[in-house]
């Protein structure tokens, strides 16, 4: 682990590789597991705002769950999370032909629709950022659903801090980022 600023990084993230392989793995990350994905308390109200933009992008099951549920939930650990149906696929993703998962959220984004690509903590993925009262862990999330893009970054020599550079500036800013890349030279020497 290393510090820059008020963040506290692992080192996993620059000595790990990634890229999505969504042929491989058909975004398993937007389907399986047992939360959904966390939304941070200033996404809040974007989520309640964009939804009338985005509903018509979503399939009827999702729209029928944020209906009911609403645009984020609170998950058992306390925090804001989307909304999930039938308890594990989340209430905004969408299928393309190939019946790969992406995000509906996302999808209203690429056409014009609306100016919020999606929640930063899946613009992250595989980053996971957690909030503490001084410090925020930056950590990597290693899910063997995502094989296929670990193998895929090793072949392209790719490690996880540069796949997930836009969002790392996103959520940090363009001078912590030019700081992690310093470091992740020096780490790498």
């Amino acid at each position: 682990m290393f510090q820059l600023g008020k963040t506290i990084v692992s080192e996993e993230i620059i000595e790990n590789d990634f890229v999505c392989n969504l042929s491989a793995c058909k975004g398993g990350c937007c389907v399986d597991g047992e939360a959904g994905a966390p939304v941070e308390d200033s996404e809040t109200e974007i989520m309640v705002d964009i939804y009338a933009k985005v509903k018509p992008f979503l399939r009827p099951e999702g729209v029928a769950v944020i209906e009911e549920q609403g645009a984020f939930v609170k998950g058992e650990d306390g925090e804001w999370e989307t909304p999930l149906v039938n308890g594990s696929e989340c209430a905004y993703v969408i299928f393309d032909d190939k019946k790969i998962a992406k995000c509906g959220i996302e999808e209203a984004y690429n056409q014009g629709k609306i100016k919020w690509k999606k929640p930063v903590s899946c613009h992250l993925y595989p980053i996971r950022v957690r909030e503490y009262t001084e410090l925020t862990a930056v950590n990597y999330h290693k899910w063997q659903i995502c094989d296929p893009a670990c193998a895929l970054g090793d072949e392209l020599k790719v490690p996880v801090y540069k796949f997930v550079k836009e969002a790392l500036i996103r959520k940090f800013g363009e001078p912590w980022y030019n700081e992690l890349e310093e470091v992740a030279k020096d780490h790498l020497k």
